[in-house]
């Protein structure tokens, strides 16, 4: 990945160096208004080099297309209830862990990448070292939302499909199907523009 190609198409200083103003940069580019952009690339600049997210200009474009179609790029880190009849089939989904009545909307999609279930919701709280279980609403946070998801690609190794630009594999991983699929590879599409 060229940092000083990406700067320059970002229109940030191209000094080479990925930090928080070229996160927020590319957060910004993506749909996520100022505020949500520089609480993103706060937590990105930390974040993606733990998880060998900037290694690749693969691996970047397909963490942030992922994330920007789950989370109506960038601009919603909680989903938005009605409940839907989808929103409804959440109770009582043991693969979820849902198995207290309630759970379906207490633990909901949050964050960029929609954590959903009181099983997923326990696992990442619990590897994270955060309360997740008692205060499901902080992973709404996109600090810590965003942490999540990096967790979250690094448990399920997308990495390997993103770095074999394998966008159907990165998105079943995600989705647990191919739902949205035409409009993750749009957003992809529009990722890999900036950064490769």
């Amino acid at each position: 990945m060229d940092a000083k190609l990406l700067q320059q198409r970002l229109g940030v200083t191209a000094d080479g160096i990925i930090g928080r103003g070229t996160l927020r940069a590319l957060f910004a580019r993506l749909g996520a208004d100022v505020t949500r952009s520089t609480e993103l690339a706060l937590s990105a600049n930390v974040h993606f080099r733990t998880y060998g997210l900037l290694d690749n200009g693969l691996r970047l474009s397909h963490f942030l297309a992922q994330l920007s179609h789950e989370s109506g790029g960038f601009r919603y880190m909680e989903e938005i209830w009605g409940p839907t009849e989808a929103q409804k089939g959440y109770e009582g989904r043991k693969n979820l862990g849902n198995v207290v009545a309630g759970d379906g909307f207490r633990f909901k999609g949050r964050g960029p990448i929609q954590l959903t279930g009181r099983a997923n919701y326990r696992e990442y709280g619990e590897a994270l070292g955060v309360d997740f279980m008692n205060h499901p609403e902080i992973v709404a946070m996109p600090s810590i939302g965003l942490w999540v998801a990096c967790e979250y690609w690094q448990r399920r190794k997308i990495n390997i499909a993103a770095d074999r630009d394998d966008v159907v594999a990165v998105t079943k991983a995600i989705n647990g199907g191919v739902n949205g699929l035409a409009d993750r590879q749009a957003r992809l599409t529009k990722v890999k523009a900036l950064v490769l």
